[in-house]
């Protein structure tokens, strides 16, 4: 059974370097924290905040965060694989450059986060909260923005090929040099009223 830790508090502890394999928190929150260069290899977060923790150049492998609450945290070079953060909200954080491979993100709220040219790659993000996020120049390949708020993203010159775009209004985004697929393409044109014949 994995080593589980409940209602605990961490403030200004040094984590730099550290692996964290097969942990579990549950309802711990973590106050200027650094994880600089960490590694969580299946751990779970369930339920924590984390506040000013710096979680520069760590890497995530299939580890959850759900339901965990972000503040002025620091993602500089962070990288996220096959990892879980359903229902997490981010809230003035430093998220660029961000890596993002795989995983499920559904229900993440990031609204107004700078996403400019981080990477998502065939991540689920269904029903995310991305109202206002700034995409210019990212990658946000194979991504499921199945039912996600997509009003005023900025999306110049953003990938978006092979992404679930049925829930984006074109007309209220920012979408210049945006790449698209053909059949993102179609869906795109009946989005905006056209009859494909």
């Amino acid at each position: 059974m994995p080593e589980s830790t409940e209602d605990v508090t961490f403030r200004d502890e040094d984590w730099y370097g550290e692996e964290l394999a097969d942990r579990h928190f549950v309802a711990c929150e973590f106050f200027d924290v650094d994880l600089t260069e960490a590694v969580t290899r299946g751990a779970v977060f369930t339920g924590c905040t984390f506040g000013n923790v710096r979680f520069n150049a760590s890497r995530h492998l299939d580890s959850a965060f759900t339901r965990c609450v972000f503040t002025r945290c620091n993602f500089f070079e962070a990288e996220f694989t096959g990892c879980k953060l359903v229902g997490s909200t981010f809230v003035q954080c430093e998220l660029r450059p961000l890596r993002v491979d795989g995983g499920d993100w559904s229900f993440v709220a990031l609204p107004g986060a700078d996403l400019r040219a981080v990477r998502l790659t065939d991540v689920r993000m269904r029903e995310a909260d991305l109202t206002g996020v700034n995409l210019t120049g990212a990658t946000v390949t194979g991504v499921d923005l199945s039912g996600a708020q997509l009003q005023r993203c900025r999306l110049g010159g953003a990938d978006l090929r092979r992404s679930d775009l049925t829930a984006l209004d074109p007309t209220s985004v920012e979408r210049a040099g945006a790449l698209v697929d053909a059949e993102q393409a179609l869906v795109i044109a009946q989005a905006l009223g056209f009859r494909i014949g």
